[in-house]
């Protein structure tokens, strides 16, 4: 939890207690439905929870703002970024039931009211949203195809409408289609820690 505090110091009594009750909610979860690694829920809040907030040294989400956290598996990034933006809604969809079966719970324990989650696939989802986020799912092209429909013309950002992913590694190839649409953030520039040498936040816009 000391790492959250290192990088985001202003946060409300109610965001550190949300914050600090995660670990135990998915340490519990996890030994029932594994959505993070075993040998990983130590790491919890660098890799997964601080990993998550690399999305908000890029955009600051403005109050009214709506987010699909599209495979959200456990609530990455949707969860993390629901406590830090409380203005802003998030709608969780992961196609495998039982991981957002914890990602409901999670959310429901620490009380968070700007946060919904739903059980269906990308293809099925027909809401309009600012902006859709993920944490590397599968290749930006295809994850572009899919969400297209689901971004509202409608502006009311800083950062135009479009797609935030959480990617690591050679992005190159990957980015080729789109290399006009996206812009990629090096998250070692903003987090000192090792495991965020090779961490990227990419943002395509649609």
């Amino acid at each position: 939890m000391e790492i959250i505090l290192k990088y985001f110091p202003n946060l409300t009594e109610q965001q550190k207690e949300q914050l600090a009750a995660l670990y135990n909610l998915y340490t519990d979860w996890n030994s029932k439905i594994n959505v993070i690694s075993r040998k990983d829920i130590t790491n919890l809040y660098e890799h997964h929870v601080l990993h998550s907030l690399g999305i908000a040294q890029v955009i600051n989400f403005r109050p009214g703002t709506r987010v699909m956290d599209l495979g959200t598996g456990g609530g990455f990034p949707g969860i993390p970024l629901a406590i830090l933006f409380p203005d802003t809604t998030f709608h969780l969809v992961d196609s495998i039931g039982k991981k957002i079966r914890v990602a409901t719970e999670v959310a429901n324990s620490i009380g968070l009211k700007n946060v919904t989650c739903c059980h269906k696939r990308a293809e099925e989802e027909k809401g309009k949203f600012d902006f859709v986020v993920s944490r590397a799912v599968m290749p930006l092209i295809d994850l572009v195809k899919i969400v297209q429909k689901n971004i509202d013309p409608k502006q009311q950002n800083a950062l135009p409408n479009g797609l935030i992913c959480l990617k690591g590694g050679e992005l190159e190839h990957e980015t080729m289609p789109l290399k006009h649409k996206v812009t990629i953030w090096d998250l070692k520039n903003y987090f000192q820690e090792d495991f965020f040498q090779t961490k990227k936040v990419v943002y395509v816009s649609i």
